[in-house]
């Protein structure tokens, strides 16, 4: 089987929910997805997506994505996308860096891997561990009432795990989350996130005041050294997001910075091949992991499913379907959670069925 023709189209998912706070005054509205659809002499297809959240969250945007997919693409052409590792050689030999344009490429390979061996694409990343996948809902930062509001809501569709965005005033975040954690009770699952939006001594403010509530603090500062210190400081379950790209990151983050928890992104990391590895290696650490995306369509949640449902036993914290946060769906709203949880497609390779009527032509084809 050898790759004949790489299509790239563009996608503009809106907010199904209205405009997403994050700290440092980052707003998301809507954002330009990148879906690559690769074919093959043997008459199969496999798709790929990636999407950033805004250009200021991680370093990636839309027209970097698809001028570094511009390069890639023509180097895979001919290459078996059966064969990973030379797929991830012909991606490296390109470009260095550039994780998100080789993360809609690496998980269009694995689709198309899935499909040849008549196989999900989790079956292949080690086995279905779990079908029934713990699903958190992201929460916008907001004033306590609007919080509180947008939590009883999905408390009332059986969600039992939320990502609470703060980074703004720190007192005003601590009065937030406590009456989050009141109000959903025990047993949920708290994350209190910053995206690495406070400064190191508004950190520390935050984290005192959470000292006592249950709750995981995820990249309060935007270094791991201040992250470290927070940690330190509060003895709270530190999830590190922004700064793990890597294995070596991934084992600073567990040896210097007491991670607990790392949160491990498709776009962020390059793709399928690379998410697998840093989860096992950070389940043999000791370390619980979240598999997720920055943001995207049906096609990005169905790699994260994949990755999610064949985590090693016990490494999964939670995962996410980014696709529940659109509207625009091109492969049907699959996979799509229902009362906080989800479940994987068990069709070969992703096992969705994409249709290109949202799409159009493509922006750019290779062949």
């Amino acid at each position: 089987m050898r790759i004949t023709s790489i299509d790239v189209h563009g996608l503009r998912l809106t907010n199904a929910d209205g405009a997403f706070a994050l700290s440092g005054d980052r707003v998301l509205d809507g954002a330009d997805s990148t879906l690559v659809r690769i074919a093959t002499d043997a008459g199969i297809e496999g798709w790929g997506e990636t999407c950033p959240l805004t250009g200021a969250y991680l370093p990636a945007f839309t027209g970097g994505i698809r001028a570094a997919i511009a390069e890639l693409a023509p180097a895979l052409l001919g290459a078996d996308p059966r064969n990973l590792a030379e797929v991830t050689a012909r991606l490296d030999g390109t470009l260095l860096g550039q994780a998100a344009a080789k993360a809609a490429l690496d998980v269009a390979c694995w689709d198309l891997l899935g499909r040849a061996a008549g196989l999900p694409a989790a079956t292949l990343l080690g086995g279905i561990v779990r079908d029934d996948l713990p699903l958190y809902e992201a929460i916008p930062i907001g004033d306590p009432e609007r919080t509180a509001a947008r939590v009883a809501a999905a408390l009332a569709r059986g969600v039992r795990r939320f990502q609470l965005k703060v980074g703004g005033d720190p007192r005003r975040d601590v009065a937030t989350v406590a009456r989050v954690a009141e109000q959903a009770g025990d047993g949920a699952l708290l994350i209190v996130d910053a995206n690495g939006g406070w400064r190191l001594d508004d950190a520390l403010i935050a984290a005192r005041g959470l000292a006592d509530l249950p709750v995981h603090l995820e990249q309060p500062c935007a270094t791991l050294e201040a992250c470290a210190r927070v940690q330190r400081a509060s003895g709270l379950p530190m999830i590190y997001d922004e700064v793990v790209v890597d294995a070596p990151s991934l084992v600073a983050a567990v040896r210097d910075g007491g991670a607990s928890v790392v949160n491990l992104k498709l776009s962020k990391v390059g793709g399928l091949t690379r998410l697998r590895a840093l989860r096992d290696l950070a389940a043999g650490l000791g370390v619980r992991v979240m598999v997720e995306d920055s943001w995207g369509g049906d096609v990005a949640s169905a790699a994260i499913a994949h990755a999610a449902a064949s985590a090693p036993a016990g490494a999964l914290l939670a995962t996410t379907f980014v696709n529940d946060a659109t509207r625009e769906h091109v492969a049907g709203h699959q996979p799509r959670s229902h009362a906080g949880r989800g479940s994987v497609p068990r069709g070969p390779g992703l096992g969705l069925d994409v249709s290109t009527d949202l799409l159009g032509a493509p922006l750019a084809r290779y062949r």
